[in-house]
């Protein structure tokens, strides 16, 4: 009787798999941030974020759910502590604390590429090969999108110039409002970002030099180097720079990502503001993103199971493909993207300067 076994080779799907995420997790700049969640399976497509108010806060918009005491009678802080004084052997009456809960409805996505026999026996570039590495490419492309645009959508937002809507935003960038927004996120008690997702497919943390980080689409760069105070990142003397972080003015580290769609002719008319125009007529907005630490949640690229590969290479032959002709490589995944509070995140909307 024969003694050989028959051992199932290795799956191709794992190294597949490996290959996405290192690209896909290469790519990522908004990604990093965010509170990260993994969601089991047969649970339920939606995720509810959950958070508490503090004492004296109300849940009537972002800029009053972090606010611990709003009251307009003059000296509030004497109200508070008068609230608070206990007279002997009274016990104060028990109150309780109210949730505030957001939820995310998981959403799936998919990219999937095809190649024929002739392709891959007869051309001299290994086009499959190229097809895996531009899937992981493209799953960090739509992922950084599915974030910027849930982002951009916040309540706060700002207007450059003496804009007061997308309509009329007819100045750029500047440090002065900066400092307005990041004085709007102290007074919601907001926390620096000190820490970023690790660059590995887990979901381990890296700390990164305390900051509030501030996205800008890559065209925006020439104005904040010119922001009175500005430190390039390669001066940084200790700390880890963010992805893609160009430098810092003051507490505030700017990020430079060309992935940040501008909204073209959307402004003000360019009239004598030395402001982009596509058209040459109205001004270009490009929306900037302020980040505080927990502003967004995501349920989070990580780990091979969060995708669902496939690769099927030319020579295999069912009914469907009799020759074995055709050959293809995607992946589907799910993702959700919350903002978990508005009175730690605002968005700037502005105009570039022409360069000279």
């Amino acid at each position: 009787m024969s003694t050989h076994q028959y051992l199932t080779a290795a799956a191709r799907i794992g190294k597949f798999a490996g290959k996405i995420l290192a690209h896909a997790v290469c790519e990522e700049i908004l990604a990093k941030m965010g509170t990260q969640i993994s969601m089991p399976k047969n649970v339920s497509d939606t995720i509810i974020f959950r958070r508490w108010l503090p004492y004296g806060a109300t849940a009537t918009s972002g800029n009053s759910q972090n606010r611990f005491y709003q009251d307009g009678n003059g000296d509030r802080g004497n109200v508070v502590v008068q609230q608070h004084q206990t007279q002997d052997g009274a016990t104060p009456l028990p109150e309780s604390i109210t949730p505030v809960d957001i939820p995310a409805v998981m959403q799936q996505y998919s990219c999937l590429y095809g190649w024929t026999d002739k392709t891959a026996d007869l051309f001299e570039d290994d086009i499959p090969a190229q097809m895996k590495i531009q899937v992981g490419e493209r799953v960090a492309y739509v992922n950084e999108l599915k974030i910027y645009g849930e982002l951009r959508a916040g309540t706060n937002q700002y207007y450059g110039g003496t804009g007061t809507s997308i309509g009329t935003v007819n100045g750029p960038i500047t440090l002065g409002m900066v400092r307005k927004i990041v004085a709007n996120l102290d007074a919601n008690h907001a926390k620096p970002i000190n820490k970023m997702l690790a660059s590995s497919k887990d979901y381990g943390t890296t700390p990164v030099r305390m900051g509030y980080a501030v996205y800008i689409h890559s065209n925006l760069s020439p104005d904040v180097r010119d922001m009175p105070g500005f430190e390039d990142s390669s001066k940084y003397a200790s700390g880890t720079p963010f992805p893609g972080e160009l430098g810092k003015v003051e507490d505030f580290r700017f990020i430079k990502h060309p992935d940040m769609p501008p909204l073209q002719n959307a402004g003000a008319a360019v009239g004598a503001t030395g402001l982009q125009s596509t058209s040459g007529s109205l001004i270009d907005v490009y929306p900037f993103i302020v980040l505080a630490l927990d502003a967004f949640g995501q349920v989070s690229l990580r780990g091979e199971s969060a995708l669902k590969p496939t690769f099927l290479p030319t020579g295999q032959k069912d009914k469907a493909d009799v020759f074995g002709q055709r050959g293809y490589a995607g992946t589907l995944w799910w993702k959700a993207v919350v903002r978990q509070n508005e009175g730690w995140m605002a968005i700037g909307n502005v105009g570039v300067k022409v360069l000279a």
